[in-house]
C-alpha cells in the first residue's frame, strides 16, 4: 500500500469522526467539496479533535498531554509542514502560513486552561467560561474562510451557544462530571442535586426549559452581531436554534434534545445551499 493511500485513509478517518458528531455536515460537503476545499474540511475536523480532547477525555492529565502534543504540532507546522494528516493538509495551503502562530495556538491554550474548571455559578459565567475556547476556534475559522478583516463576533457567540446546547443534550451522560451542563444557580433554584439529574422529573424539565430560554434569548441576539459564518457554522447554528425552540415547547425537553434534528432530506440540503451561497457572495462582494 502506497504512502499516499495510507495518508488519505488516515485523513478520512478524522473527517468521519467529525461527521459522527455533526452528521448534518454531510449536506454541507455537497457544496464545500473536500477535493476543492480540503483545508476547510480539515479545519473542521481539527476543531473536533481539539474539542474531543477538551471535553471527551475524563482524566485532565491525559487531556493535557494530548493538547500539549497539539500545541507542539501547531507551533512547528509552518516550518515542518506538519506530522498529523490534518495539519499537513492545512499547512499545504498558503493561507495557513499567513495566519499568525498565536491564532493557531489560542484554541489549544484555551482548552488546556479550562480542563479542571467546575460547574459555572450562573448562566452568564457559563457563557463567559465557554467563550474562551469556542471564541478562539471561531476566530481561527473566520480568518480561514473570510480573511483577517472579517469580524468573528457572530461566529464566536454561536460557537459558544452550540457548545452549551451540546452539553445540555448530554446531561444524563455527564452527571458525574465536575462541570455540569446546568449552572449552580439553576440547580439551586429548582432544588436539584446530581442524583436528581439522572431521572426525568417535572423540576428537571423546568430547569432544562429555563436553560433553553436563556439559550434562545442569546441566540436571537447573535443574529444581530457582525461577521459572517462558515457554511459549517451556519448549518450548525440553524439546526441548533430550531432544536432549542422545539425542545422548549415540549413536555419532555431532554428527550427532544437527545433525538436531535433531521440531518438529511430536502430542507437541510436547501439550508446548506443557502449557506454556501452566502459564503460565495461574501467572498466576491
Amino acid at each position: 500500500m502506497s504512502e499516499e493511500v495510507v495518508f488519505h485513509g488516515a485523513l478520512q478517518s478524522y473527517i468521519d469522526k467529525w461527521l459522527a458528531v455533526q452528521p448534518q455536515q454531510r449536506m454541507a460537503l455537497v457544496f464545500v467539496e473536500p477535493s476543492k476545499y480540503p483545508g476547510h474540511v480539515a479545519l473542521a475536523a481539527l476543531e473536533q479533535e481539539l474539542l474531543s480532547a477538551a471535553y471527551g477525555i475524563r482524566e485532565p492529565h491525559v487531556a493535557a498531554t494530548k493538547l500539549n502534543w497539539w500545541a507542539e504540532e501547531l507551533s512547528s507546522a509552518a516550518v515542518s509542514g506538519g506530522r498529523h494528516p490534518l495539519t499537513r493538509v492545512l499547512f499545504d495551503d498558503g493561507r495557513a502560513h499567513v495566519i499568525p502562530q498565536k491564532r493557531w495556538l489560542a484554541p489549544v491554550l484555551a482548552a488546556m486552561a479550562q480542563l479542571e474548571e467546575g460547574t459555572a455559578v450562573d448562566f452568564a459565567a457559563q457563557l463567559h467560561a465557554a467563550s474562551a475556547l469556542h471564541g478562539a476556534l471561531a476566530e481561527l475559522e473566520t480568518v480561514w474562510w473570510y480573511g483577517d478583516a472579517a469580524s468573528p463576533e457572530r461566529a464566536a457567540c454561536i460557537a459558544t451557544l452550540s457548545h452549551l446546547l451540546y452539553a445540555l443534550r448530554r446531561l444524563q451522560d455527564d452527571v458525574e462530571r465536575d462541570r455540569l451542563p446546568l449552572p449552580m444557580s439553576r440547580l439551586a433554584r429548582f432544588n436539584l442535586s446530581r442524583a436528581n439529574l439522572r431521572e426525568r422529573s417535572e423540576v428537571r424539565d423546568q430547569a432544562i426549559k429555563a436553560q433553553l430560554d436563556d439559550l434562545k434569548s442569546i441566540w436571537a441576539d447573535a443574529a444581530r452581531l457582525p461577521g459572517p459564518l462558515s457554511v459549517f457554522r451556519a448549518l450548525d447554528a440553524g439546526q441548533g436554534e430550531r432544536l432549542v425552540r422545539k425542545a422548549a415547547r415540549t413536555g419532555e425537553p431532554l428527550a427532544v434534545l437527545r433525538q436531535g434534528g433531521p440531518d438529511s432530506g430536502f430542507l437541510p440540503t436547501l439550508r446548506a445551499w443557502q449557506a454556501a451561497r452566502r459564503w460565495q457572495s461574501q467572498l466576491s462582494g
